[in-house]
């Protein structure tokens, strides 16, 4: 075990809410530490994210404290001894240590201790079973700072029997590799995930989701999903055929762009090439409404865009509206090939920032004017109007709005007529 003072100097650490709550328990013969994901960033010289504390202190004693120092507590995991504690809106889950009697994914059954080493041990990663006191004495009792420095993530101890403890460990040792590693994964790790990979099946669409979606938007999501697809992992998420590549083209197309990482975006490209692939995707990870809804617009037809001009393109954003219509494109640029020098395809994505669309300007009275009864006839029309109105370009002078209206009214005359 090593113990450094290498973290002293770290601001949230020292000041503010953490400071605070590592204060109130590290009393009366108790202590806490901060945990976890934040001391890896931290070492790593990344913003600490969600910030976890681990404590001596039993959930009951926990909640007394902070209620006697007018700190708001929710038991959020109280059975597995995680009490939240809220400063200035900010959540800091405390965890009474704890060693696992029976593992068996979250359901696993664990008993309170005062051992800060068998804590690190049960947990996922090295660089994840670090832990640092309030004088920023960084603890290790598993070789997680040479780790997270190398930036390798390896399992602690065995990796089979961590695996089989839970096995949405697979999905994470990929996801952090993805956010935090470097180079390829460790061997060992990535043999035992492919040893693992049946017992995928077992985990719950929402588990698989939250974890699927985190890796897409990660660093390094493009190498570590192909090593997936080489060791035979993503059929079990995915259900169907992944597309390595279009995900690889989506990434380089985000970052050439200036954009934000949208896991929703690189989902679509690694999964959807028509829209049944996106409604089994949809039921396989138990997407949201929105996130399904927004694969299926990206999957339909999206080979058009190979062959439209921009004339069509303003017809599509018209329909579409500037969200859909963008992600659309991006889905098309990257089942296209990807190149991101293509100036087609560059102008097509940027076309909402040259162009508005404008509002459809005729009216329902403008039909009835013309004789039009309402009904079922005058939703015709305007349908008809408007579809003329798009193949026209759009066009606002009085005139040309006015020879469409005749003669889509001219039209559902004749309709009637017949």
């Amino acid at each position: 075990m090593s113990a450094e003072p290498i973290l002293a100097d770290v601001p949230w650490l020292t000041s503010g809410g953490t400071a605070r709550v590592l204060e109130l328990l590290n009393a009366d013969g108790e202590e806490a530490r901060v945990v976890g994901g934040a001391v890896r960033n931290a070492l790593l010289g990344l913003v600490p994210g969600d910030i976890d504390i681990a404590t001596t202190a039993r959930p009951d004693e926990v909640v007394r404290r902070a209620k006697a120092a007018g700190i708001k507590s929710v038991p959020t995991g109280i059975d597995h001894g995680t009490v939240t504690l809220v400063i200035d809106s900010q959540p800091y889950e405390v965890t009474t240590l704890r060693e696992d009697t029976e593992t068996f994914g979250r359901k696993a059954k664990v008993a309170f201790g005062r051992d800060w080493v068998k804590d690190a041990e049960r947990r996922d990663f090295t660089m994840n079973g670090l832990s640092v006191d309030a004088t920023g004495v960084v603890y290790d009792y598993v070789g997680g700072v040479a780790d997270a420095r190398a930036r390798r993530v390896r399992f602690i101890g065995d990796p089979d029997q961590r695996i089989a403890e839970d096995f949405l460990r697979i999905l994470r040792f990929f996801r952090i590799h993805a956010a935090f590693g470097a180079g390829m994964p460790d061997r060992d790790g990535y043999l035992a995930c492919i040893r693992g990979r049946a017992g995928l099946a077992s985990l719950s669409a929402e588990r698989l989701r939250m974890e699927m979606l985190k890796l897409l938007v990660a660093h390094g999501a493009s190498a570590a999903v192909l090593a997936m697809a080489e060791g035979g992992l993503l059929q079990a998420l995915t259900g169907g055929v992944a597309y390595t590549g279009p995900l690889a083209a989506m990434i380089a197309i985000e970052r050439e762009l200036g954009l934000p990482a949208s896991s929703t975006r690189r989902l679509a490209a690694l999964t959807v090439a028509v829209t049944e692939d996106a409604k089994r995707v949809a039921t396989r990870l138990r997407l949201s409404n929105a996130e399904t809804k927004a694969l299926d617009s990206m999957g339909h037809r999206w080979w058009r865009l190979t062959t439209k001009d921009e004339a069509d393109a303003r017809r599509l954003l018209y329909r579409l509206g500037a969200d859909s219509y963008h992600d659309r494109v991006l889905l098309g640029w990257a089942r296209a090939g990807g190149d991101v020098g293509s100036s087609r395809w560059r102008a097509l994505a940027e076309l909402p920032q040259r162009w508005t669309a404008p509002k459809f300007p005729l009216r329902a009275a403008d039909f009835i004017a013309r004789g039009v009864a309402e009904g079922p006839a005058l939703g015709h029309v305007l349908t008809l109007a408007e579809d003329a109105w798009l193949a026209a370009d759009f066009p606002l002078e009085e005139a040309a709005l006015a020879s469409i209206a005749d003669q889509a009214a001219a039209r559902i005359s004749r309709d009637e007529r017949t």
